[in-house]
This record gives structure tokens, sequence and C-alpha cells, in this order.
């Protein structure tokens, strides 16, 4: 089988950054999807909310589509994350592709004490996990064959470790310890979603709802730990969550999945960075 052509909507973002970057020698042959020029003849500049046809016809046949595009808190209206990933649906149907991928959040999940699997009722907690779940629920089952990504924390896509300064504060709850999280790094988060690509390239069957990180739950002063970051504790506040572990059997049973070490997440995010 060839190189799977894969089209990444929302490619300039920091997760489509990563992949830029990560890439480089997977065997995929990427198309990137931004709003704005770039003189580079692999990105395709259209609004994914409102593609032409022309766009659509310049783009060719499409393995896969992967819909990064997306509202972040504090970058827009998160009630477009509906929207988004109902016009990748549309793109995937229309290119051809044999799935597309969309990506929502841990943040669907409310608190638990014990990993989170995919059939777990989502209680989201803030208005992105409540945007997310309305997303996820909003897109239903009909439509192309797609999978819903519920991605954990991507070290340096999330809000600790690519802060300025060299001091954090992170929460103390009640047990002792600070927040415990499933984390991915920049380069296992591309190595793994080029496999998952892959797979669905061949058509293999794929689950409709899947977890995206390392496993076991890290605990993010080890992450300040490895990164060389002083830490300032605070009481956690009610409504702060202790720990949010993903149960990532589902994508274990597809995919060999690297132990989450605190170590190796900064060293390949020191990594990443160094390419940028």
């Amino acid at each position: 089988m060839s190189a799977p052509r894969v089209l990444v909507l929302g490619a300039s973002g920091r997760l489509g950054g990563m992949l830029q970057r990560h890439w480089q020698k997977a065997a995929l042959r990427p198309r990137w999807q931004y709003r704005h020029p770039v003189a580079r003849p692999d990105i395709a500049v259209f609004d994914p909310l409102c593609p032409s046809p022309a766009d659509l016809a310049d783009l060719g046949a499409v393995d896969v589509v992967l819909g990064l595009a997306g509202v972040t808190p504090g970058r827009g209206d998160l009630g477009l994350n509906t929207p988004l990933a109902r016009a990748a649906l549309q793109i995937g149907a229309q290119s051809g592709a044999a799935r597309v991928f969309l990506t929502s959040s841990a943040a669907v999940y409310g608190p638990a004490d014990t990993a989170l699997h995919e059939d777990t009722v989502l209680r989201p907690q803030s208005a992105y996990g409540q945007a997310k779940a309305a997303m996820e629920i909003a897109i239903g089952t009909s439509g192309p064959a797609h999978t819903v990504l519920r991605i954990g924390n991507v070290a340096g896509a999330d809000a600790l470790l690519d802060q300025p300064g060299a001091a954090r504060v992170l929460d103390r709850f009640a047990a002792g310890h600070g927040p415990l999280r499933s984390y991915i790094d920049p380069v296992s988060f591309a190595e793994i979603l080029a496999g998952l690509i892959t797979l669905a390239a061949q058509r293999r069957p794929l689950p409709r709802r899947l977890n995206f990180a390392l496993p076991g739950a890290v605990a993010m002063a080890d992450l300040c730990a490895a990164a060389g970051l002083d830490v300032t504790w605070r009481t956690a506040p009610p409504e702060a969550l202790a720990r949010v572990e993903l149960d990532v059997s589902r994508l274990q049973r597809l995919l060999p999945l690297p132990a989450a070490d605190p170590v190796q997440i900064v060293a390949q995010w020191r990594t990443d960075r160094a390419l940028m």
C-alpha cells in the first residue's frame, strides 16, 4: 500500500505544528489546511467551515481526514466546535476518505478516582468540556466512518510547560498530592496518530470513541521537577479535579504505547521545542 494521503484540518495550531515537525519521515502524504496563504505546495488554503467546490477538487483523493480545527478556552466561541466537526465529516464524505478523526478532550469526563473508560458517562465540569461533549452528541453515529479522539494533556500544548518563568503554581488536594493527569509528549503524539491513520487508510475497523494518551497518570509536580521548574503550592479550590486518568486499553490493543514517564515526556517536549 502506498503512503496514506491525509488532510489535516486546522494545521496551523499547536498540535498541527507538532505533527508537521514530527511527520517529516513518517510514511504519510499529509496536506495541511490553513486559513491564510503560505507559500508551500503541501498547504491547502481554505475555510474549513465553508470550502468551495474548487477547494475540495484541488485536494484530490484523500484517504483520511484529521480534524484538528477547534476552539480552545479563551480563543473564541466554544460553540464553533460542533460546526467544525460537522464540516470535517462533510469534507471527509466529499473527498472519499476512509475515515475522519475528530479531536475531543479528556475534559468531557467528570471527577473520578479511577481511570476513565470511553463508555464512562460524560459529566464535563468546564465550559470547554461541555462544548466538546455537545459536539460528540451532535455528530452522533451518522455520516462517514469516524473516530472521536479524547485527547489527554499534550506536553507543550497544555498550560504547564510552555508558560514563561521558572516557577509554576499547582493545587494541593486534601490527600496531600497535586494534580494527576494523563499525558502524551509531542513525539509520541505524532507517532501514535500516524499509526492510527495508517490503520484507517487500510480500512481496519476502529472504535467510534478512543482515549488518546500514554498509559498511567502523571503527577504535574514530577513534570515540573523533570523540567527544572520550581513549584508553589496552593490549596485546591472545590472545583479542581485531583485526577484525570484515561483508560487507554482500547488504544493499546491497536498500537504499542510507551509508559508515561515524566522524564521522557519532558525530554521529548524539549526535542520538539528544538525543532520550532
